[in-house]
């Protein structure tokens, strides 16, 4: 159920900027495509989806990048992996998986195969003609989730993320990187966190790194491991917001609310409009009895995130306290 006008006109309180309003960060697109946001941060890094907005390392994306997001996302569910996607993409346009991303409802699924519908015909890699046997849109008129499939098939270790043997191209960053993207995407953390620390250890630590070795730590439940590789990331960019919100996350899970909350009060001073932000600092300040200042927060993440898929139990937890 959506949330009616009259309670989001009793949220919208909110005088801040409006830059950002009703745009969706990282975090909701992976929350309205229902994937892992590892596969947005994924095509985040390859292009294939484009924030119209940046603040630092934030981005927030619109309507237009969600339909782009959901037929990316139903190639996931079909089974293809994220470098599949990437490589089968990359052979339908000249200027590589990005540009094809945006072809919109002419890519249509044909078994194995990725085609671009041209009228009434299917063309493949090299503009080479396709018969299509079994072709399906991306965008069906309906999906619902039996048509979803019941496990999506996790990817081995294969020779792309193993040490080159002699004679053979060297294993690059770029594909350890998107192997331990599409691991986590497939919900093997240990071998995604495997991938991550070799890619550590052949290029040394980083901001990008370490954050992304952290949520991983985040997610598989090892919270002092995760607070500890958050801190990493923000040693080497203090202005990482998102880090320093997973960190206030971590905090408050690990019962240190005081630093939780100057963590994501920090991020606003920087960020007022980074709803992910007033989101979690509600969480902390209910945690501690501080309802009246929760309560303002709340009402700020409704005002910048309106459509977001968090914004009915953002609404139910104001409904509760009248």
């Amino acid at each position: 159920m959506s949330p009616t006008q009259r309670q989001l006109d009793t949220a919208l309180d909110w005088d801040g900027p409006v830059a950002v309003r009703g745009l969706h960060t990282v975090a909701m697109v992976a929350a309205v495509l229902g994937i892992p946001v590892a596969a947005v941060r994924h095509w985040v890094r390859g292009g294939l989806l484009r924030p119209i907005h940046r603040a630092g390392r934030i981005g927030w994306f619109d309507y237009g990048e969600l339909l782009i997001g959901r037929r990316l996302a139903r190639l996931l569910e079909s089974g293809f992996g994220l470098r599949e996607i990437d490589a089968r993409l990359a052979e339908l346009h000249p200027d590589g998986a990005a540009a094809a991303a945006r072809l919109g409802q002419r890519i249509v699924v044909d078994g194995r195969r990725l085609s671009v519908r041209n009228g009434e015909i299917l063309l493949g890699a090299g503009g080479q003609r396709q018969f299509g046997f079994y072709t399906a849109d991306l965008d069906p008129p309906e999906a619902t989730a039996a048509d979803a499939p019941a496990a999506l098939p996790l990817p081995s270790w294969d020779a792309a993320a193993l040490p080159a043997a002699e004679g053979d191209e060297p294993v690059t960053g770029r594909e350890l990187l998107a192997l331990a993207a599409e691991l986590e995407a497939c919900g093997d953390t240990e071998g995604a966190t495997e991938a991550l620390r070799a890619l550590l250890q052949a290029e040394g630590p980083s901001a990008h790194l370490s954050f992304m070795l952290a949520e991983l730590l985040y997610r598989s439940g090892d919270l002092t491991a995760a607070r500890e590789r958050y801190y990493t990331a923000i040693e080497f960019d203090e202005d990482h917001l998102e880090a320093r919100t997973s960190l206030g996350c971590v905090l408050s899970e690990l019962g240190d609310h005081e630093l939780a909350e100057a963590a994501l009060e920090g991020v606003l001073r920087q960020q007022p409009d980074y709803a992910d932000a007033h989101w979690h600092l509600a969480g902390v300040l209910d945690e501690v009895g501080r309802e009246s200042e929760a309560i303002r927060h709340l009402r700020t993440f409704v005002a910048l995130s309106p459509d977001s898929p968090w914004v009915r139990m953002a609404l139910d937890r104001l409904a509760a306290r009248g």
